[in-house]
């Protein structure tokens, strides 16, 4: 009968495939995340007057309020910046690209009244209810919405990953980026974005299709 010492090469053996395994997946995300940095680089600025003049800005959705009930500053942020560069002439729509999957929850329509409300014309809104995520959002804008050239107005984090996205596909975006945020909520963000940075590199490169294409829409 083996006694405990007997397991002791094999454990040895698993925590050490475990650990090589472990520092594999850490150094592809790592690779990854600077992968992104580097191809979005000279596109994604704070500087609206390092921007074209661009037919469509993009809003990524993102929920309107936090669990507790108070504003979502990402949200909030986001308006702002999209009001801003709607008003400095650098955009004439905006398409607002996010989750509409509860009947409860409809980040697109969220942010279109939060838009109406700070002055920007509905007639220069549109949403796209089936951008599920960021790769979905970016390759739909071409696809469905015919947009080569935009200006993605999000966090610089979000900026960066939505530029590589669609750089990878041969469009010219851009990033204009939104006031971050500070609370926990933001380091808890800004490690989802590590990870999300893998996911975004990983389907670039496998060229995989969004989750729902549909019917062409036509921006002017």
């Amino acid at each position: 009968m083996k006694n405990f010492k007997d397991y002791l090469p094999s454990r040895r053996k698993a925590i050490r495939f475990f650990l090589v395994i472990s520092c594999i997946v850490f150094l592809f995300f790592l690779f990854a995340h600077f992968r992104v940095e580097y191809v979005s680089n000279d596109y994604v600025t704070s500087d609206m007057n390092r921007l074209p003049s661009v037919n469509v800005g993009i809003v990524p959705g993102t929920s309107k309020y936090l669990s507790n009930g108070s504003i979502n500053e990402y949200f909030q942020n986001r308006i702002d910046a999209a009001v801003r560069l709607y008003e400095a002439r650098k955009i004439k729509y905006l398409l607002i690209s996010g989750d509409n999957g509860r009947s409860d929850y409809n980040e697109p329509q969220d942010m279109r009244i939060s838009l109406i409300e700070a002055g920007i014309p509905d007639s220069s809104i549109y949403l796209d209810y089936a951008g599920f995520d960021t790769y979905d959002s970016m390759i739909r804008a071409k696809k469905v919405f015919g947009q080569q050239k935009f200006v993605v107005i999000s966090q610089e984090f979000q900026n960066e990953r939505a530029v590589y996205i669609a750089r990878r596909f041969g469009i010219q975006a851009y990033g204009f980026n939104a006031k971050g945020v500070n609370y926990a909520g933001g380091i808890r963000t800004k490690l989802r974005e590590f990870f999300a940075r893998g996911k975004a590199y990983t389907e670039v490169n496998l060229g995989v299709e969004p989750t729902y294409l549909g019917d062409k829409i036509v921006i002017p």
